[in-house]
């Protein structure tokens, strides 16, 4: 309404859109929307940037450490970065993110203590300890994390609301607790739906969907394998889950021809990438899948339509031809019995 003031907005899918993690050997940038300010967050040690993507960790219950990251001001004015630490996780997508500010941590984000703020001059860099304690009775096992640098802004849309959006760069601190590691991995609700095409002499298409769990105590990469159809096997990686996680994983359509009722066999294989040495128990479901030949019907039907029609319409003219020849026989007697009367 007019002379109503701009109200503050929260924007959850906007502050996620915001959002950048360090998830390869490159090092993320965050500019805010309105491109006021750029910056960069990486794992460092006392001295500055040491390289590394990411934190990885192995600490015993009960024991704490002391690591660093380095915050660099990419811009052109002084700015305050607010400092923050989460637990992290995998999205549907493969691709790792930290809470947000409005959600509340319960594991490994606890664990970390960073400085609320920084405040860093256009073009420097600032080194910042922050220190990571695992509790005495932490489990065994991987515990993941992220520690970032935000910056928050505000928008206004078209209605004259006020957005604000929060702006984030960091990267993920993943602490294994020292234990027993059992890394393992589950299947849980697979389904499957067979699309036949109308071109009778071209295969269809299977579509599958399954839930994959890793139910040890360890990050996990994997992969699936779709087998038991009359197509080439295809392995296929899906990235990885850390303990507790699961994704529902859409397998790329395979083609089958409709058989009747198709076996299908999806196998998921894993491996621990922190350490090739510990095995992961591959697991597999099999689905059966109605693969009906509708259009095979269709056209048996269209031919046994056909040899009717043309069983039919030879009867007919049969019976019409013979309907001929004896009115053509009538005719003759006829004639015949007039010769002889006259």
């Amino acid at each position: 309404m007019p002379g109503t003031p701009p109200r503050v907005l929260s924007m959850a899918a906007i502050i996620a859109a915001a959002i950048a993690l360090v998830a390869a050997p490159t090092v993320a940038v965050a500019t805010t929307p309105d491109d006021s300010v750029t910056w960069a967050v990486t794992p460092a040690d006392a001295n500055g940037g040491d390289g590394r993507s990411w934190v990885e960790t192995e600490l015993d219950p009960g024991e704490m450490v002391t690591d660093y990251l380095a915050v660099s001001n990419l811009g052109t004015s002084t700015t305050t970065f607010e400092l923050s630490a989460a637990d992290g996780y995998f999205t549907e997508t493969g691709r790792f993110n930290m809470l947000q500010s409005g959600q509340t941590s319960v594991d490994a984000g606890t664990w970390i203590t960073v400085a609320n703020s920084i405040q860093v001059e256009p073009g420097a860099t600032e080194i910042v300890p922050f220190t990571i304690s695992v509790p005495d009775n932490a489990t065994p096992g991987d515990h993941p994390a992220g520690v970032a640098a935000s910056v928050s802004t505000t928008g206004t849309t078209s209605d004259g609301a006020q957005i604000g959006v929060d702006s984030r760069v960091g990267f993920r601190v993943i602490t294994r607790v020292t234990g027993a590691l059992a890394p393992a991995l589950a299947i849980g609700d697979i389904t499957g739906e067979y699309s036949p095409t109308w071109n009778p002499f071209t295969p269809g298409r299977i579509d599958l969907r399954y839930e994959a769990t890793n139910s040890g105590n360890t990050q996990l990469s994997f992969d699936e394998t779709v087998s038991g159809i009359t197509t080439n096997e295809t392995t296929t990686p899906r990235g990885d889950l850390f303990p507790g996680e699961t994704r529902v994983v859409a397998v790329e359509p395979v083609t089958a021809w409709p058989l009747g009722p198709v076996s299908v066999e999806v196998a998921v294989a894993g491996a621990v990438p922190s350490d090739d040495s510990l095995a992961v128990a591959s697991v597999s479901r099999t689905i059966v899948v109605w693969a009906v030949p509708w259009s095979q019907l269709v056209l048996l039907g269209a031919i046994a339509a056909v040899i009717v029609l043309l069983v039919l319409a030879r009867r007919r003219s049969s019976a019409k031809m013979d309907a001929l020849l004896e009115q053509a026989r009538a005719e003759g007697r006829r004639e015949r019995e007039s010769a002889v009367h006259a």
